[in-house]
Parts: structure tokens; sequence; C-alpha cells
């Protein structure tokens, strides 16, 4: 069975999950977003997945996880929702290690008093190993988190763009504040090279929610301790 877009093959069962998707999304975005716009942002969102997922019976999940972000994003942009909350986007290439890490942290000191999402511009195939066990280690699960490129309601939604090493092809759209942050690149490194770059990272991430004014929810880690 395919889809009634052109682009990615969907078997029976997974054409079931995405339907079941489609309705949850409408239900949470009733009022905010039309079910056209919902299946558009699902279909698509499972597209970018479909070529490269190394376990097809997870894409339904993967979209609808990413269609989930890129429609909070689009309220975001169109003005449909509006809290208030500074919202940070980490960029780095394979989205795979330092954004994932970025990420973990912001969550993790954040919690709901800001936003934050991450992206690559060459999505790698899971999160490195390496980064998942060294964040294990701060106390911070980034197991099910999934590399996915950066979409534009994405960008454009954030007030602050983090890239890491992505160079040209992060995206750059005017009057937005962007930050590069020069930071060793954890792939292929064991836990103990990446801790360093995990721990600089942690350091920046505390850094930039002081400057964004953001309350940490949770006491940091003391390297001496």
């Amino acid at each position: 069975m395919t889809s009634d877009h052109p682009h990615a093959t969907i078997t029976l069962d997974q054409s079931v999950a995405l339907k079941t998707a489609a309705t949850r999304l409408a239900r949470d975005f009733d009022g905010v977003f039309n079910a056209e716009t919902i299946e558009r942002f699902l279909h698509s969102s499972y597209d970018q997945f479909a070529g490269h997922a190394t376990i097809a019976n997870f894409l339904p999940l993967l979209a609808e996880r990413f269609a989930r972000e890129r429609l909070q994003a689009l309220a975001r942009v169109e003005g449909l929702h509006v809290d208030g909350k500074p919202t940070v986007l980490f960029l780095c290439v394979h989205n795979a290690g330092r954004s994932q890490m970025a990420l973990g942290f912001f969550e993790h000191y954040a919690g709901e008093a800001a936003v934050a999402w991450s992206g690559g511009s060459e999505p790698g195939e899971q999160v490195n190993p390496a980064a998942i066990a060294a964040m294990a280690e701060r106390g911070i699960d980034i197991a099910r988190a999934y590399p996915k490129p950066w979409t534009d309601e994405i960008v454009r939604a954030a007030d602050v763009v983090i890239t890491m090493g992505c160079g040209d092809a992060c995206p750059i759209f005017p009057g937005k504040r962007y930050e590069e942050w020069v930071l060793d690149d954890p792939a292929g490194k064991d836990v103990a090279a990446v801790r360093p770059v995990r721990d600089e990272i942690e350091r920046r991430v505390l850094d930039l929610l002081a400057e964004l004014q953001v309350p940490v929810q949770r006491q940091p880690h003391d390297p001496a301790g």
C-alpha cells in the first residue's frame, strides 16, 4: 500500500499507525490547525526518516514526534501559541552528539520554564552511544532522542540558534540571534573522551540560561563533588 503522497512507500501497518497518530495530533492541536495541515506535516515528517530509518516499525512514531515539534514551532511563528518562554534551537551536523547533549542539559535545567529543540544539517542514523553514556553519568537520559533535520518553521520559531560546527549548512534568518559554540565532535570517541565535551556543553548551557534569565530548576553538577 502506498500513501497519498508520492515520496515514501507505506505498509498497511504503518498506514494504520499514521492514521492513529494523525488523530492524536488533531486532538492536541484542535482549534489551532486543521486536519489537512496536520496530515501534511505528519507525512512530510515521515518522509524525512523513511530513507534511512533502521527500524521501519518506529517510523510512524518518529514521524509523529517530529510533526508535533514542527507544529508547535509553526504555532509560535504564526502567533497561535504565545507563552513568552525563551526558545532555543541547538544545531550540529549529525544531531547525534553535541546538539543532543546540549538539548538534554537545557531541558534538565530549564524544566518547563523554556523550550528547546535540536537538529542537524546531515542527520545521522542514531545518537552517539558514548554521548548517551556520558549524559547518563549526569542522570540525564537521551537514549530516546533521535537525529532529525532542521526545518524552516523550527528555526523561525527559535529566539536563539546555537550552532556547533555545521558551518554554511546552518540556516540563517535575518534578525535572529546566532551563537557558534566551538566544540570537539564526539563522533568516534569513547566515553572518556566525550566527558570534557559534555562538561563544556553543560557550562555553556548554564551560562545561556542565565543570559536568558531562565531560573535553573535543578542543582548544577559540582565537578569537585
